[in-house]
């Protein structure tokens, strides 16, 4: 292991102990969740689909300042998509709003755009978003995941990993779900992780369809994905279902603050 990776691992240990909110999962059995990140069109159209087919639903971490726009991605999300998918029972959370990196801004300025797209999303959609939070690029500082977990419901990264038996909700563990069918048998290996050890396992990724960007998947993996973690009896459930299980009420006003335990001033 090189020296780099030796500060990678310790950086992500530190980001992963400190500022914590953590719940117990208790016996609750193995849950999965879907996430979709930037909300590219296809997300919702191919993606969401695919989910209601089998009778679930995924959580769409949007950032507003994206919407009408395109790129590697393929078209972005447009006002319309937003109203549809929460008809569809799908769920709409935040992903700052203009997919903003916490290593590139300062935390002031990083959480002004946090609370600028939860004004925006209520906007679009004329109602408040979910209360979720996920850190675009998966950046995310000691000061950043601080501030967000004063005010979000649970903010998510994407450390890999499952979540439990203590969830920390200001630095929730995800997996990318990235590529073709050929990529399956490490989804099904997560699976069958999450299944021994009964806890919450969360998938994310970006566009869906037959030819993917390098952080996307296909129509083909997603299905294959969400197929097998019902057939393992998994249930499969947004961020915001799992969490009301846990108890924890979202309150997406930038009056309301969580507490945390484990931080050093």
């Amino acid at each position: 292991m090189n020296l780099r990776s030796v500060l990678s691992a310790l950086r992500r240990e530190t980001l992963c102990s400190l500022y914590a909110r953590t719940a117990p999962w208790g016996n609750r059995g193995p849950v999965v969740s879907f996430g979709f990140d930037d909300f590219p069109r296809t997300a919702y159209l191919a993606g969401g689909a695919i989910l209601k087919s089998l009778g679930a639903r995924g959580t769409y971490y949007t950032a507003p300042g994206l919407m009408g726009t395109s790129s590697e991605l393929g078209e972005q999300f447009c006002s319309e998509d937003v109203h549809s998918l929460l008809e569809e029972g799908h769920e709409l959370a935040s992903h700052t709003y203009g997919h903003l990196s916490a290593r590139e801004v300062s935390c002031s300025a990083y959480r002004a755009d946090f609370d600028r797209a939860r004004k925006a999303l209520e906007e679009i959609a004329g109602i408040a978003d979910s209360g979720n939070f996920a850190f675009p690029f998966g950046h995310v500082t000691l000061k950043t995941k601080r501030a967000v977990g004063l005010k979000a419901c649970s903010s998510r990264s994407i450390f890999p990993g499952l979540n439990g038996p203590d969830v920390d909700l200001n630095l929730l563990r995800a997996n990318s779900l990235y590529g073709d069918v050929d990529q399956l048998e490490k989804a099904r290996q997560l699976i069958l992780e999450n299944e021994k050890r009964k806890n919450w396992l969360i998938f994310y990724t970006h566009d869906v369809r037959s030819k993917p960007s390098p952080y996307g998947c296909t129509p083909g993996l997603l299905e294959s994905t969400a197929a097998f973690a019902l057939q393992r009896g998994c249930r499969i459930l947004t961020a915001s279902a799992v969490l009301g299980e846990l108890g924890v009420r979202c309150d997406s006003s930038s009056s309301k603050e969580y507490s945390y335990s484990g931080a050093i001033e």
